[in-house]
């Protein structure tokens, strides 16, 4: 098994890029200049571009039921430890994020209006965002993605809670078969129903098909190659989601699908692909979370100084969309060493029964 795995670093960094594109173009007037120019590639990036949030739900499956059942233990993981340890990784950077966007916001309005820019939340607002329950409340987001912060500790804690059932439920040698199952069952509720209603779309079960595919990726990557449990997950994972595509077509499970099947390939079958040494990839794929918290704060700056300064000029205003990307690299950066590492040390938990920390946050749209 390698030290990281190199197809992961792969799909994380080429959605996170797309994510920040994405939002240049929905959110920045930077972007209004350059569509007459480049109308489909500007098209592309704001509407279809999107669907790169469903590698994240799928690489976050994949990595929470790694380190969740890595070592077969299911019936000894510490389900509230677990569930507060993920609270504590994700929301203290978060927050630190949302002050960047409201402080960004109000340093950009002295340069342009937009409907972007982040008004000065209220303490409700605030304590809804440290909470993570702005989606479920109706709570206006303080940055662009602040949702999929909520959604990812949500589907974090319907795992754990989905595993620790099959603990109870399941005796010795079925307590896999039982995890298996659930996680399954819980895929095939968000495929055939949650996820055909946009009314759950800041509740888990509507991702959960994306996100347990993830999962049942995993365990059919390590299962025994002498049994037929990969056999039977693949099958499930293509019948599940071709029977739900065949009902009704999304795109983004069809995109949830094929990267899941490929995790499973990749992992099970250890290409040369999953040997790739590429330090600046994997580098971007370590600071992703922090461009992902970064990038909406920094992108409105940009636009603020190259509509107030610039020209509106295609060109310039595109250069400008350019740097923006690039300064959200620099930033995630920047936030990755000197925010997320040093709190991440500061309030660090034990380490759980397994004597893991568990996976990193995956950024996402």
């Amino acid at each position: 098994m390698i030290a990281r795995y190199r197809f992961l670093d792969l799909l994380k960094v080429v959605a996170f890029n797309l994510i920040v594109f994405h939002h240049l173009v929905f959110y920045g007037p930077m972007a209004d200049h350059v569509k007459p120019v480049l109308p489909d590639l500007m098209a592309w990036l704001e509407g279809p571009a999107r669907i790169a949030v469903q590698v994240f739900l799928v690489v976050g499956g994949f990595l929470a039921a790694k380190s969740l059942t890595a070592r077969g233990d299911v019936d000894r993981i510490q389900a509230v430890q677990m569930v507060v340890r993920r609270y504590i990784k994700l929301v203290p950077p978060f927050l630190v994020a949302m002050v960047a966007a409201v402080a960004a916001s109000r340093l950009a309005s002295l340069w342009m209006e937009h409907y972007s820019l982040t008004a000065m939340p209220t303490w409700f607002q605030l304590a809804a965002h440290g909470l993570l329950l702005h989606g479920v409340l109706g709570v206006e987001s303080l940055s662009a993605g602040a949702w999929y912060v909520a959604i990812d500790f949500q589907l974090y804690f319907a795992l754990v809670m989905l595993l620790k059932l099959s603990a109870w439920t399941g005796k010795n040698r079925n307590v896999r078969q039982m995890q298996h199952a659930l996680v399954a069952l819980g895929v095939a509720a968000s495929l055939f129903y949650f996820n055909c209603d946009p009314a759950w779309d800041n509740w888990a079960p509507y991702f959960f098909g994306s996100y347990g595919l993830g999962a049942l990726a995993w365990w059919a990557s390590q299962a025994a190659r002498e049994g037929k449990s990969a056999t039977m997950l693949v099958g499930g994972m293509i019948l599940l989601g071709g029977l739900a595509l065949e009902i009704d077509f999304r795109s983004r499970i069809a995109v949830s699908l094929a990267i899941s099947l490929a995790l499973f390939a990749v992992y099970r079958y250890r290409p040369s692909v999953a040997g790739w040494h590429i330090p600046l990839l994997n580098y971007l794929a370590r600071i992703s979370y922090g461009v992902f918290l970064m990038h909406f704060p920094v992108c409105v700056l940009v636009n603020a100084v190259f509509t107030h300064w610039g020209t509106p000029s295609p060109l310039v205003q595109g250069g400008g969309m350019l740097f923006a990307w690039m300064a959200s690299i620099l930033a995630g950066a920047l936030f990755h060493h000197f925010i997320e590492i040093p709190l991440g040390r500061l309030i660090a938990l034990p380490p759980t029964m397994n004597g893991k920390t568990g996976h990193r946050p995956e950024a996402a749209s």
